[in-house]
């Protein structure tokens, strides 16, 4: 909540400038790298993505963004390597990567071909606008008050409503399903095989965790369960199938089609990288 107010207070032409023009590889892969470097949880993630689309991030940033973040932030880096090991870990870094970029280049390509609507909030930068000496002019006339302090926190529970409402959701969901169903259980059957990693994206849709909960979830797949793949795809499945990213989407977006587009285009990737996954560590 404090990085979405945070967000409303920064003018559109400084996020278009750090990110890069939407529509381009570097632009796409500054949208990568910052979803890589951002220390929050899939949600706080989440929430911050919606304020950057509508601060003028190109969607294929926006997805770019998404797709490579949610168990990319740095702690986390750190309690994989810990887990499952370095190699591992600079591989499906690697493979997220790869994922997002061609992703949000997909994304951005069927804006532009009019098949999923144009961006509603312009991204445009002035011509003559320089970053770090129009970033030194608006600090130096920031007002550090309580008031300040106030309006940011406000407005970042405003911004954050259309998620929080689905994060209670998807609460409740996760709930019924650890009570009835112990997680001994389903890992047992998520083998280096296809059903095991069918089961994969099953679960991986259905439990709602955050990036903290999935992280040990996937390494006990590939330490215990031996499937790289399937801990691979349990980790990105949660991204692309997520129904609170899906309906944070559609809101923010107010667009169907667009909510669709994400798994329909991601999934098939992620399918093709676990199998192979598995197939090169059987």
């Amino acid at each position: 909540m404090v990085f979405v107010g945070l967000l409303t207070r920064v003018p559109r032409e400084f996020v278009i400038s750090i990110l890069g023009v939407g529509g381009t590889w570097q632009g796409l892969f500054r949208a990568c790298l910052a979803g890589l470097l951002m220390d929050l949880c899939s949600h706080g993630i989440l929430m911050v993505a919606m304020q950057l689309y509508q601060r003028g991030a190109s969607l294929g940033q926006v997805m770019a963004f998404l797709i490579s973040s949610p168990w990319n932030s740095l702690s986390l880096i750190l309690i994989l390597i810990a887990l499952i090991g370095l190699p591992w870990t600079l591989l499906f870094i690697a493979l997220s990567m790869v994922i997002a970029i061609i992703s949000g280049r997909m994304f951005d390509g069927f804006v532009k071909s009019g098949v999923l609507p144009r961006h509603d909030f312009p991204q445009t930068l002035p011509k003559d606008f320089k970053f770090w000496p129009a970033a030194l002019t608006g600090l130096r006339q920031v007002e550090c008050t309580p008031k300040l302090f106030t309006t940011i926190l406000w407005e970042g529970i405003k911004g954050s409503r259309m998620v929080l409402r689905w994060i209670l959701f998807g609460l409740v969901v996760a709930a019924v399903i650890r009570g009835t169903v112990a997680i001994e259980t389903y890992q047992t059957l998520f083998g280096p095989i296809v059903l095991g990693l069918g089961l994969t994206f099953l679960v991986a849709t259905l439990l709602e965790v955050c990036s903290e909960g999935s992280s040990p979830i996937a390494a006990d797949l590939l330490t215990r369960g031996g499937a790289p793949g399937n801990s691979f795809a349990f980790l990105m499945s949660g991204v692309v199938t997520d129904y609170t990213e899906i309906m944070s989407i559609k809101d923010t977006t107010a667009s169907w089609k667009i909510e669709i587009f994400l798994p329909l285009l991601t999934l098939p990737q992620i399918i093709v990288m676990s199998l192979l996954l598995n197939h090169f560590a059987a």
